[in-house]
């Protein structure tokens, strides 16, 4: 597939699945269902990957608009939920209405489930006024953002150490990811029955409990500090304090970029091994390190304040070793020598199978590091997996063949890590 045939494809595929309407009571939404039967509401993170799709097709306005659905649901404490039903109440699994609040209104009226997601609308508002200088859509954004990481920071930093804690494994947006199985009680190994107990049990307690932050910590039924969730909240809080900036607003782009700083200092204190050489996921109240292996040990050497010894030791032991994340198709979600890794199709996600933005992080990390071969890499592999499977929400990292959702909007990223790449070539050949 050319990059025509390609940017066309994404193109048809992104507007094909999107949707706008208004409510009964007025209130308008536009956003994209990133698979139009298994997921067809308005999620928080894929929001945010839309608008990189959007930006990419030169398609600013309607990245605005999707943005602006997502936090016209805002609540006046900066609250927004991981997933908005919009027009569509019926949840897509019968165990995620433990994922919202127990109230009678959330039966019959649209509503926001009580979960929160990686944080990734600093970082896509940063996109969209990169790509269009719209300065009066920054002034209309940014005191929601604002009110949105103040809340995420007073409500979900249970220590005080900047570090933000998610109370289930829904709340990374890799639901199944090995590490939370040690979270749980469990070895990693390949999931079943137990597990989605284990699971929808921590949900229901959180959902009996009215999502209580101090009771769900006093349990400690599942807390855990995430090195992928973290890293995107560090990059995110000084996204957030460069838009400050854009506004003249000199105390509050101080004041994030100083919270972004503590986390990005906090996950090297907190999750580095340095015997492994890896950043791992952290459980419980005393911060136990989960020593299994996942593209998110790779996460936080994109943030400016890791050493760079450090950055090369981590990539230099794990990304290139064959017997972890080495594949035909990379990034496997799981290193492949990890007792949970599985790379066909199943109910329990992230545990083996090929997740594009992985690549698509990790695309941008290999080139701000130097690696810019490995970083074509995993375009190419992307290239490889669509011309074979289509746009599937997950694929093997060996046959290439696809799993999961169709139509899956995620696969539309390379046409981001595509402009991200033809800009590297502009930067490099000025210099």
């Amino acid at each position: 597939m050319t990059d025509e045939e390609l940017y066309k494809k994404v193109h048809e595929i992104i507007y094909k699945n999107m949707c706008d309407g208004t409510l009964d009571n007025g209130m308008p939404y536009h956003f994209t269902k990133p698979s139009p039967g298994t997921y067809p509401f308005q999620f928080f993170w894929d929001t945010c990957f839309h608008v990189y799709i959007f930006t990419a097709l030169g398609d600013h306005e309607m990245a605005k608009q999707h943005l602006q659905s997502l936090f016209s649901r805002q609540q006046d404490d900066g609250f927004v939920g991981h997933m908005i039903y919009w027009d569509t109440l019926r949840p897509g699994r019968i165990t995620d209405i433990f994922q919202s609040k127990p109230t009678l209104k959330n039966l019959y009226k649209s509503h926001m489930t009580a979960l929160i997601q990686p944080p990734l609308a600093a970082q896509a508002t940063m996109r969209i006024y990169e790509a269009s200088g719209d300065k009066g859509f920054l002034q209309e954004m940014v005191p929601k953002l604002k009110k949105y990481y103040d809340w995420i920071a007073k409500n979900r930093d249970f220590d005080g150490d900047g570090l933000i804690t998610i109370i289930t494994p829904y709340e990374s947006g890799m639901d199944w990811k090995p590490t939370y199985d040690v979270a749980l009680g469990m070895e990693p190994a390949k999931a079943g029955k137990k597990l989605f107990l284990k699971v929808t049990g921590v949900d229901f307690w959180n959902f009996i409990h009215n999502y209580n932050y101090k009771k769900i910590r006093e349990k400690g039924k599942f807390l855990v500090k995430d090195a992928g969730f973290n890293t995107i909240y560090a990059q995110n809080l000084k996204a957030l304090s460069l838009l400050c900036n854009e506004l003249n607003d000199d105390e509050s782009s101080k004041h994030y970029m100083d919270l972004s700083h503590k986390v990005a200092n906090s996950i090297c204190k907190v999750m580095y091994d340095d015997t492994d050489a890896a950043f791992y996921d952290v459980y419980g109240h005393d911060n136990k390190k989960i020593k299994v292996l996942t593209p998110t040990i790779f996460y936080p050497l994109i943030l400016n304040e890791i050493d760079e010894t450090i950055e090369q030791k981590v990539l230099k032991t794990h990304f290139f070793d064959y017997n972890e994340f080495n594949a035909t198709y990379p990034i496997p979600s799981v290193a492949k020598n990890n007792a949970s890794f599985n790379p066909d199709e199943s109910l329990y996600l992230w545990r083996g199978p090929v997740w594009i933005i992985n690549n698509w992080f990790m695309h941008r990390l290999l080139l701000k590091k130097g690696y810019p071969e490995e970083a074509q890499k995993l375009i190419d592999s992307i290239r490889q997996l669509i011309d074979k499977s289509g746009f599937r929400e997950y694929y093997n990292p060996f046959t290439g063949e696809g799993h999961g959702a169709k139509e899956f909007t995620w696969a539309g990223l390379i046409i981001d890590m595509l402009e991200v790449q033809k800009q590297e070539t502009v930067e490099n050949t000025k210099v």
